[in-house]
């Protein structure tokens, strides 16, 4: 890889020179060269193809969603026309089709730079399990990158790419996003198909987005998400999804004995990072999480573990030279388990699902760190599975027990890089990205999809008193609004006060609100609403029509002239 590079060196042109998504490509290759990460990579395409990609794009002058943004792929992700080796020289095969994540992120305009170095066939949490070497933190030589997401973490973090896919069993989404200080988004099974990727656990793999921040990683994510042909265990969003997260959220920690196994050094940034959370408005209620952690066992200490050598074991015992010592005794220690012991296992994750879901009955999100420590390469080579272990400890349940997860930067502790996770149910991935976006300070951005949108004009408005009956079905601000000039508003005599809004010739423009929900949720407001209130057609001011409060006849008094509900009100007052 250091030949390749030094190649790319020699024929580059300043980037300032080229114009669009051509321009973004020559940074890329300019950082490449000064980054020297070499093991990061396994595969680079060459410049001039990729150039030649950026031109056709900058040429068709296209509002793709993506366009311009260059990303890197995991190598146990399918790239036509690229070597797919999961990190091992004698599996490697040449795909003729992309993955359908790849394919979708090609079709938005996106540009793949080539693909990433990994702990061999996804097994490991650590970035050091691979014959094309241990990758080095993206901030600090002597550390672990952590894994197996290894390569795809370092290219972000390093702003070689603006985004990169990584895989995601035990903790390979997150992890590597906690040591390199950047965003890693792991979605709820099954959103994003997985057809292409080499499978390590199937029943529990997922593909997942590394990003500087929150916004780039939710909008790959929303480009690759929903069910595909190709990937019969991939899933569409239920109908009563979560388009947000509540404005008061009550998030569950560990108690005191939970956090243990973190690192002293770091626990100081475990706190600060409680404080932001309490800050943006959340109640943080100590819980036992031992349930948790014990679950997270099954998947590398139980019987699970046959499932990673019905995916690669045969390869393995075929090329014993090519494995990675530590990941053939991993997968080899399958054999002690009988089939029975994996029904048994089976049981007892079924068991650990619901004691889970009880545990959280009642929170909106669970807040772990997403790695205890930041150890050493010299550390992990004296005790490659203890110090594996101990990286997914808060990680190795989550996909067991079907949920989602964000994990955020939360600082450094000298070299030590560290980071924490909100983790959800399945299918409220966006209450934990407007969580993780309220603790960092920035906008939260729409990954979740919004099957409804509802606009509102009274006591339903942001602040008022039934804006809660909205924010508890999940529903999403999406900004100020107001109708054409055709509606009259009408005070009524109720507990709490409520307008009418009725469409009228001689009718003015009236303020209100839109917001997002489920189609489910939609449905649960309209046959909770009280007479004489009900939703219809509502004309806007652009001469858009959506759904909202109308009424056919006008009742109570009319206050149209006051300007609006809140007008109105400041006027009672």
């Amino acid at each position: 890889m250091d030949n390749q590079i030094g190649d790319f060196v020699s024929t580059l042109v300043p980037s300032d020179a080229v114009p669009g998504a051509a321009r973004r490509v020559q940074a890329a290759y300019e950082r490449l060269a000064e980054a020297d990460r070499p093991e990061a990579w396994i595969t680079l395409r060459e410049r001039a193809d990729v150039l030649a990609e950026a031109a056709a794009i900058d040429a068709a002058a296209s509002d793709l969603p993506l366009a311009g943004l260059v990303y890197a792929v995991k190598d146990n992700i399918d790239v036509a026309g690229l070597p797919t080796t999961a990190a091992c020289p004698s599996f490697a095969y040449t795909p003729e089709r992309d993955a359908t994540a790849v394919a979708r992120l090609r079709a938005a305009g996106a540009i793949c730079l080539g693909k990433t170095n990994l702990d061999q066939f996804a097994t490991g949490l650590v970035g050091t399990r691979s014959p094309y070497g241990a990758v080095r933190s993206a901030h600090e030589d002597a550390r672990i990158s952590g894994g197996s997401s290894s390569g795809s973490a370092v290219v972000v973090a390093l702003g070689i790419a603006d985004f990169a896919l990584g895989t995601d069993t035990a903790g390979s989404g997150r992890v590597p996003a906690a040591l390199n200080g950047i965003v890693g988004l792991k979605a709820t099974l099954g959103l994003i198909p997985v057809d292409g990727v080499v499978p390590a656990c199937p029943s529990y793999d997922c593909l997942t987005v590394f990003a500087p921040d929150l916004a780039g990683a939710a909008e790959a994510m929303r480009i690759m998400a929903g069910p595909a042909e190709a990937d019969p265990a991939s899933r569409a969003w239920p109908a009563d999804h979560r388009c947000a997260a509540p404005p008061a959220p009550r998030i569950a920690i560990p108690e005191a004995p939970g956090l243990a196994p973190l690192d002293p050094e770091l626990a100081p940034l475990w706190e600060a990072a409680l404080a932001r959370f309490a800050a943006a408005g959340a109640e943080l209620v100590p819980i036992d999480v031992q349930p948790l952690l014990e679950a997270a066992l099954l998947l590398y200490e139980g019987a699970l573990i046959a499932e990673r050598h019905a995916a690669f074991g045969a390869h393995i015992d075929a090329w014993p030279a090519d494995a990675d010592p530590t990941v053939a005794e991993i997968v080899n220690g399958a054999g002690k388990f009988t089939a029975a012991d994996l029904v048994t296992d089976q049981q007892r994750l079924r068991q650990a699902r619901n004691t889970a879901e009880a545990l959280l009955d009642g929170f909106d999100a669970l807040l772990l760190p997403t790695a205890p420590q930041h150890p050493t390469i010299e550390e992990v080579a004296a005790d490659p599975i203890g110090r594996n272990a101990a990286m997914g400890t808060y990680t190795n349940f989550v996909n067991l027990l079907d949920m989602a997860a964000v994990a955020i930067p939360a600082g450094a502790a000298g070299t030590k890089r560290f980071g924490v996770s909100v983790i959800v149910p399945a299918f409220d991935d966006q209450v934990a990205i407007d969580l993780a976006a309220r603790a960092q300070a920035v906008p939260s951005p729409l990954f979740a999809p919004a099957g409804a949108e509802l606009v509102v004009f009274g006591a339903h408005l942001t602040g008022m008193a039934l804006n809660h009956q909205l924010t508890d079905l999940g529903a999403r601000y999406a900004g100020e609004t107001a109708t054409a000039p055709a509606y009259r508003m009408y005070a009524l005599d109720t507990d709490p006060p409520k307008p009418l809004v009725v469409r009228s010739n001689a009718g003015a423009s009236l303020p209100g609100e839109r917001w997002l929900l489920s189609e489910a949720a939609l449905g649960r407001f309209l046959t909770a609403l009280p007479e004489p209130m009900t939703l219809g057609k509502v004309e806007l001011d652009d001469g858009t029509w959506t759904t909202g409060f109308v009424a056919n006849e006008p009742a109570g008094r009319d206050i149209t002239t006051t300007g609006g509900w809140r007008a109105h009100l400041d006027e009672t007052r």
